[in-house]
């Protein structure tokens, strides 16, 4: 049965104010534990109260809002705690599912990463939508073959988690001398070669690098995410 055209129409604004809500977070435009009114995103979007409702649950069970019992919604917290909390995990699990795709991964998979490395080692990186995107494409990829729904539903959340710490890290003078496409090469060619101890080691290198330029930014500004 053919959907509706109105529920279609509402979907569509679902997913457009989620996806801009969503980048408006990550790049901390919308700061941590900042109050996310109704009235306030209603004027800011130029949309309905309905959608924007929608949108923020949705961000919910992301981990980017939180639900302020009562009293709405707010942009969820950064910290210290969380964010070697979401990078332990990522090292744990994405390196269990990238040894599974190394190991289950036919050549298509091969053929597929290989596509999504030369995308991205295209990619201008200050266009955050545009990079943003086919990095994600090219790390979710990397560990797609795992068959193991659950633990990419995980790895794909803290992924997304991850993304505002690693803004942050990208605004010390350190980072911009980082060599992202060479790790990412370094990774890929490990991974294509079923070299399952180097290609842990150089994903879990590449993550725990973010962390360090992290941590030098909160030492030298005393910042309290």
């Amino acid at each position: 049965m053919k959907e509706d055209p109105a529920a279609q129409n509402g979907k569509t604004a679902i997913n457009r104010v989620y996806h801009q809500l969503r980048t408006k977070i990550l790049k901390c435009e919308l700061s941590p534990g900042e109050k996310l009114k109704i009235e306030s995103l209603k004027t800011l979007l130029n949309i309905g109260a309905s959608p924007i409702r929608e949108a923020l649950s949705l961000l919910t069970s992301d981990g980017l809002v939180d639900r302020i019992d009562q009293r709405g919604f707010r942009v969820s917290l950064l910290s210290e705690s969380n964010f070697n909390e979401v990078l332990m995990l990522r090292c744990e699990l994405d390196v269990l599912a990238l040894r599974k795709s190394i190991e289950l991964g036919d050549s298509n998979w091969e053929e597929q990463l290989v596509i999504l490395h030369h995308r991205l080692s295209r990619a201008n990186i200050d266009d955050f939508e545009s990079w943003e995107s086919q990095h994600k494409a090219f790390h979710m990829a990397l560990i797609g073959e795992c068959q193991s729904p659950i633990l990419l539903g995980y790895s794909e959340q803290l992924y997304d988690q991850n993304i505002r710490y690693r803004f942050l890290a990208e605004k010390t003078i350190d980072y911009k001398k980082r060599n992202i496409s060479d790790e990412h090469t370094q990774i890929l060619n490990a991974t294509i070669e079923r070299n399952a101890d180097k290609a842990a080691t150089l994903l879990v290198n590449h993550y725990n690098s973010t962390g360090g330029f992290l941590s030098k930014l909160l030492e030298k500004n005393n910042l309290n995410l």
